[in-house]
């Protein structure tokens, strides 16, 4: 049986002050952010009931809407506890939060200074992003054609809606070529990361490389997952890597809000044996975001 439309759920949706029906929370067809893609967007796991590290999101939501240029007329604690009224108002105990902030209609072209900035905030049940079958066996990943941009083309450090369409492009080929994902380089044909999430390697010299987000968002998982490796003793290297060093890695996985921590059996050529180091972080990982002092911090 198929799960029901996106727009098409019971519950409520935190829509510019208010909460209002699940179905009606719409926006005009006109809208900026539609036509021009002046929107920014947060992405956030419930686990037990709470958000885990969501003050950080909502943090980071309004850096990436000051980054694009405007400035979202709530306060963070507002935010903060709308996002727990959202999640309260669907019942569940796990699921992902969307807060989403765009420009409005006042104005229509490329200039949009006097526009409303709107705010809504929806949340749904979701659960493993990959096939769990796959998660065991690291998922198959190609090699995209469409790169990262560089810092100076793009606001690259901005969760902006606009930043994503080559993201969905890639990955829809490397699904019609049977993969899950795909990996793309940046600007400089270095290794960036997937269509939505940082990536790792453990390397020949045992230790854990991940490249530099210089020009790709330094994701709130994948500073989570840093400071796990450290207390793990684990040492972290970030530099630049070239995709031909793939073929010095032993293992291989991703990291977000949405695919957690994900191991990665192949990329392109390249192929990778899920083993200690992911292990031991993915249940690092899976004990925090449920653990105590993760519920504290949520309160």
């Amino acid at each position: 049986m198929s799960s029901p439309s996106f727009d098409d759920r019971d519950g409520s949706i935190w829509f510019d002050g208010e909460l209002v029906d699940f179905r009606s929370a719409k926006i005009h067809v006109l809208s900026h952010g539609l036509h021009y893609a002046s929107a920014v967007f947060e992405g956030e796991r419930v686990y037990n009931g709470k958000i885990f590290k969501s003050l950080e999101h909502t943090e980071r939501l309004h850096q990436s809407a000051k980054t694009v240029g405007y400035a979202i007329p709530y306060s963070t604690d507002l935010i903060e506890k709308a996002k727990g009224d959202v999640v309260k108002s669907m019942g569940f105990q796990d699921g992902y939060v969307r807060p989403i902030a765009w420009r409005g209609t006042e104005m229509m072209g490329v200039s949009a200074q006097n526009n409303t900035i709107h705010l809504a905030i929806t949340a749904w049940e979701w659960p493993s992003y990959f096939d769990p079958e796959a998660k065991t066996k690291g998922i198959k990943m190609g090699l995209s054609r469409w790169k990262r941009p560089a810092p100076d083309t793009a606001p690259t450090q901005s969760k902006a809606s606009g930043l994503y369409q080559i993201c969905t492009m890639a990955k829809h080929e490397a699904e019609a070529a049977g993969m899950h994902d795909a990996l793309m380089l940046d600007y400089r044909g270095l290794v960036a990361e997937a269509t939505g999430a940082n990536i790792f390697f453990v390397m020949d010299d045992g230790k854990l490389h991940t490249p530099v987000p210089d020009c790709f968002l330094d994701g709130i998982t994948r500073r989570t997952v840093i400071d796990l490796a450290k207390r793990r003793g684990f040492e972290i290297v970030e530099r630049q890597i070239k995709p031909e060093e793939m073929a010095n890695a032993s293992e291989c996985f991703l990291t977000g809000t949405a695919v957690e921590v994900t191991p990665v059996g192949q990329i392109d050529k390249y192929s990778f044996t899920p083993g200690e180091v992911c292990n031991v972080l993915g249940e690092d990982y899976s004990q925090l975001v449920r653990s105590e002092e993760a519920a504290v911090a949520a309160e």
